[in-house]
């Protein structure tokens, strides 16, 4: 009787530490989710003709995380206790981007790297994000660069840029001053877009009439001889 009380007091032990592990666990607070979301505005009236291929773009390795972090005074970054990104935050930057963009000029044709898929690019957005946060009495910080390719892969315009916006200190009030930022990087963007396509359209236009003094200056060069004019009648004289 002995025995199979000993046997069975560890059954015992480890049964109630899993109940107290349950209990503890029940007592903590659930995490709160966020997206990074922007205002709904009406489309802009220009239409871009180009099709923009928005990507790689890229995080620093410090976002990479599910939870939000607070910047503080100091300039240390801390890990919120129950604030976590609903996804991916590099995901939700890209995705947040694309759809500004394309609502900014007015097309479609804006595909996030690596899906082009069916997209022929006549521009493409190289994007790189070296720091995103904010915190409890500190600003919501962006800082980025971004080169703007033509169809050929080459650099037409670069820029390196820092925004900043005030938020109210509440957790979702600073998600919402990064989203903020976000939408003033995409109204850069897709002003590069715009400006990119009026060179473009300005060059295209020049071309024909290069190509029409070409064609002259290629003419046959008898249509070039002038006419011989008669000569005048001769008089005879005699003696």
């Amino acid at each position: 009787m002995n025995k199979l009380t000993t046997l069975y007091r560890p059954f015992h032990l480890i049964l109630a530490s899993a109940i107290a592990l349950g209990a503890g666990c029940s007592l903590v607070a659930p995490g709160e989710f966020y997206q990074l979301q922007a205002p709904a505005e009406a489309s802009t009236s220009v239409h871009a003709d180009l099709a923009v291929l928005l990507g790689p773009v890229k995080l620093a390795d410090y976002l990479q995380r599910e939870q939000i972090l607070q910047r503080q005074p100091d300039g240390r970054l801390t890990a919120s206790r129950n604030g976590r990104w609903a996804g991916n935050l590099e995901d939700e930057v890209g995705q947040l981007l694309l759809r500004q963009m394309a609502m900014r000029l007015g097309s479609s044709h804006v595909a996030l790297y690596p899906d082009r898929v069916g997209v022929k690019a006549g521009a493409q957005i190289v994007l790189s994000i070296s720091r995103l946060d904010s915190g409890e009495g500190e600003p919501a910080v962006l800082e980025a660069q971004w080169r703007l390719l033509d169809t050929d892969g080459e650099v037409r315009d670069s820029r390196v840029v820092t925004l900043q916006a005030a938020h109210e200190d509440q957790l979702a009030s600073q998600v919402r001053a990064q989203s903020e930022l976000l939408v003033q990087l995409s109204e850069q963007l897709a002003g590069a877009v715009r400006q990119l396509q009026d060179n473009s359209r300005k060059v295209a236009k020049a071309q024909p009439a290069r190509g029409q003094e070409n064609r002259q200056d290629s003419l046959p060069q008898e249509r070039g001889i002038p006419m011989a004019e008669p000569l005048p009648e001769l008089e005879v004289y005699r003696f």
